[in-house]
């Protein structure tokens, strides 16, 4: 058994030497058609180990629902790994932060009004055990003691970024031993020194995160692990983009440098990430600055080896050369670019207003007040608060408190204004004249529950009240709106309109499907469906300006694409790319 241990300065995997060229490729962000292109590109550039987070918000959707399979299929990325001579490192979570979706934690623990995240507060412990024994069982065939290629698991992510509950750590260790997890366990922290105080074990192997200065963090990093092999965690070799920034890249040479630094220190690095794959659906997070939410592009290309459709980028072939100056073993199996192609445009010919659907896309709740989505039973997507102001009452000013995250206000039907989390708090006044009825309309957006920092316990929706002037507005119809199935939409020939609408149009294709983008550049705000699958969010506040479609989304024949438009069409037609494109600034 090829058991990861160390002695000094070295890793050891049984009785031989072994250094870790690792790198990050989330399985949930890649369509598993493509999962051995991925990892054959990975071998072939001088790794030897494939790294992976778990999101338990996909595996646990509903809880005591569990999901392994599709692009959840964990133990057949770990086999495709083995058959190409991969070892393979797991971060389970529970939290894993990732840019993800509530940093992978499933919306339904903030059904719980008291529920206290990542920290020894029993009632979010026994969500935790119960997860994680589904997830042991499904491991444990694949760990290095068993006789599989999982060398090493993490315990938690980057805690001490975040608390210093060592009693919490120790459960978290003590709970993955008792169910059956004996091979090489780690923490990983930023290299800070308060970080690594307060994110470890004494007992536990300690890596430390960073994207440059590796002398210094490895420095800080012997302070509180004197023996021992150095090991980077995530060496950031690129960034990823929020929505309304400018595109974030990094230069290969400043990548090749820190590199070849960590080799000549006799380091291991995991590569963060060495493809980043893309955020489908509604499953992006966000970043928060104390004062605005950040929430993350759908694409996660991060800039690094591969790009978001795994193509070998200069980045790849730098590093490739390094390592073999290293006498790692590249060029060993045969790689290609998947080809990318531009369809034809196609015309979108029908619409589907949100509001004249609203029965067939949810079923209402009525009740005398505001709830948030999790109150509601619901993880993504957008939720529809409606009431009927029909008492004669003088102009005073709407106020929401709080709106999490982005709240299109409609009066009978017509768009009145925006309030949101990023900056944007338009005044809108109504008045109610005697014997008239107003509709009031409040469609709100999840952007993305927070992923990283303090406030990562982000509850989306209204979550406390809608208000005129000092008045609670209560009597609601709620209408819970995940998108997760279009197929009872009524369409109609085109009508394009300044409000929320669906647009469908049909893209035929004639011969085997290929990879190809969309261009949003025709649309303002929303969010992109083809064949029913939910491929993520466009908006034309950039940086990004187009979403990836992979080949195994389509189909030979008719593909049915579908545009949830907020706002307006620029133009009425679907325009695609062979490649992905930013706004330029």
């Amino acid at each position: 058994m090829e058991i990861l241990s160390y002695k000094d300065s070295r890793f050891y995997l049984g009785d031989k030497p072994f250094q870790i060229i690792s790198g990050a490729i989330h399985y949930f962000r890649t369509c598993p058609q493509y999962w051995q292109d991925r990892m054959k590109k990975l071998k072939n550039c001088g790794f030897n180990t494939v790294e992976t987070y778990m999101p338990w918000n996909l595996h646990e959707p509903v809880e005591s629902q569990f999901n392994f399979t599709g692009i959840l299929d964990i133990e057949r990325f770990i086999e495709i790994a083995e058959n190409l001579g991969l070892k393979v490192i797991v971060r389970p979570g529970p939290y894993i932060c990732a840019e993800w979706e509530f940093g992978g934690f499933p919306s339904w623990l903030l059904k719980d009004g008291d529920m206290k995240l990542r920290c020894y507060y029993k009632p979010y412990l026994e969500k935790v055990r119960n997860y994680y024994t589904k997830v042991m069982n499904v491991l444990k065939p694949h760990l290095a003691t068993n006789g599989g290629n999982i060398i090493a698991i993490q315990i938690e992510n980057e805690y001490g970024s975040f608390g210093n509950d060592k009693k919490y750590l120790r459960y978290i260790d003590d709970l993955m031993k008792e169910l059956g997890c004996d091979v090489f366990m780690f923490t990983s922290d930023g290299g800070l020194n308060w970080m690594l105080n307060n994110g470890t074990l004494p007992d536990v192997f300690k890596i430390v995160n960073f994207g440059s200065g590796t002398k210094r963090n490895f420095e800080q990093l012997k302070k509180h692990q004197p023996n021992g092999p150095y090991m980077c965690g995530e060496f950031w070799n690129g960034w990823f983009d929020h929505w309304g920034e400018n595109h974030i890249t990094r230069d290969k040479e400043s990548v090749g440098e820190e590199l070849e630094e960590m080799l000549s220190e006799n380091g291991n690095v995991n590569f963060y990430m060495f493809h980043g794959g893309t955020n489908f659906n509604f499953y992006n997070g966000s970043n928060f600055d104390g004062e605005k939410i950040q929430p993350t592009v759908t694409s996660y290309d991060y800039d690094c080896l591969l790009s978001e459709n795994g193509n070998m980028t200069p980045k790849y072939y730098l590093v490739k050369d390094i390592l073999k100056k290293h006498g790692f073993e590249t060029d060993m199996l045969d790689v290609f670019d998947i080809p990318c192609v531009k369809y034809e445009d196609v015309k979108l010919t029908h619409s589907a207003p949100l509001f004249e659907n609203l029965l067939n896309l949810s079923t209402p709740v009525k009740q005398s007040y505001t709830s948030t989505m999790e109150e509601m039973g619901q993880s993504y997507g957008f939720i529809l608060y409606r009431t009927y102001l029909t008492y004669e009452q003088e102009k005073r000013e709407l106020h929401i408190d709080n709106v999490h995250d982005r709240a299109m206000i409609f009066v009978n039907g017509q768009f009145v204004g925006i309030k949101d989390r990023m900056g944007r708090n338009d005044k809108i006044e109504i008045e109610v004249n005697d014997g008239e009825t107003l509709v009031l309309d409040i469609l709100v957006e999840n952007l993305g529950r927070i992923n990283y920092g303090p406030f990562i316990k982000d509850r989306k929706g209204i979550t406390e009240r809608a208000r005129l002037g000092l008045q609670t507005i209560n009597d609601w119809e709620i209408y819970n709106l995940p998108l997760t199935d279009l197929s009872k939409l009524q369409y109609s020939h085109i009508k394009s309109i300044e409000k929320p609408c669906f647009y469908k149009g049909v893209l035929n294709i004639e011969n085997k499907p290929q990879d190809t983008f969309l261009n949003c550049e025709n649309f303002t705000k929303g969010a992109v469906f083809v064949n029913g699958e939910n491929l993520g969010r466009f908006w034309d506040i950039g940086p990004l300006k187009t979403i990836y479609i992979p080949a195994p989304m389509l189909k030979t024949g008719e593909n049915i694409i579908e545009v949830f438009e907020l706002h307006k069409l620029k133009e009425e037609k679907l325009q695609f790319t062979d490649k992905l494109t930013q706004y330029e600034k």
